[in-house]
């Protein structure tokens, strides 16, 4: 069942290898396929050696449907996430080293760049420690996203959020582009740059209209 799907959770989790947001089999992808069914990668396996069998799908309980793996380590954190929201359809979890970072030395990452307010929709919260494997870490993510697409987690990683497995890899990847352009500037200067809530709008309200087969962005958006 749902093999196209599967092949899109792997091909994801290859992509967070290549752009740096994990080594080896660290993080995990899934992914919502009903209402309550949802795709999930197994423990400790490397996303390149992943074959479609490996993915485990899974109701909103927990009992395995379909898969012979085990599942994630952190799947209590996805299901309590998955049951709590219901318009999230994906979940990325990654342990990408400059968003992590950040969440050592301060408890939210301000909105610095466009592309971070494209991705996220705005500033994104650093969370309290939680344990991997934790039913905790999904709470933390609930209570913090505040209708953004990622949070991140201290001593931890990066949780992201979306409709789709394409907008919660975007977050995850424009904000570690965003995490490692504030890290240089912070290194240059502590006279850091920001933007105005006015402008974090506009950047998410034109990232709307993104991409292939969607309409030209409006003019008043541009001039505002």
């Amino acid at each position: 069942m749902y093999k196209k799907e599967k092949d899109e959770i792997i091909k994801a989790g290859i992509k967070l290898d290549r752009y740096g947001l994990i080594v080896l089999s660290g993080g995990n992808v899934s992914l919502r396929v009903e209402k309550d069914k949802i795709l999930v990668t197994p423990s400790g396996m490397i996303y390149e050696e992943m074959v479609t069998d490996d993915i485990i799908l899974m109701d909103l309980t927990g009992n395995i449907i379909e898969g012979k793996r085990k599942a994630s380590v952190d799947t209590k954190a996805l299901l309590y996430i998955y049951n709590n929201m219901t318009g999230v359809k994906a979940i990325i979890h990654t342990h990408q080293p400059y968003a992590t970072a950040l969440g050592l030395i301060q408890d939210e990452f301000k909105c610095n760049l466009t592309t971070l307010a494209n991705a996220t929709k705005g500033s994104v919260k650093v969370c309290s420690f939680s344990s991997a494997a934790s039913e905790q870490m999904g709470i933390e993510a609930v209570e913090n996203l505040n209708g953004k697409l990622a949070v991140i987690l201290k001593n931890h990683g990066v949780i992201a959020v979306g409709n789709s497995l394409k907008q919660a890899l975007y977050s995850c990847v424009y904000l570690e582009e965003a995490a490692k352009t504030y890290c240089i500037a912070k290194s240059m200067s502590d006279n850091i740059a920001m933007m105005t809530d006015k402008q974090i709008e506009q950047a998410v309200r034109i990232f709307d209209y993104y991409g292939q087969g969607k309409e030209e962005v409006p003019e008043f958006l541009v001039n505002q």
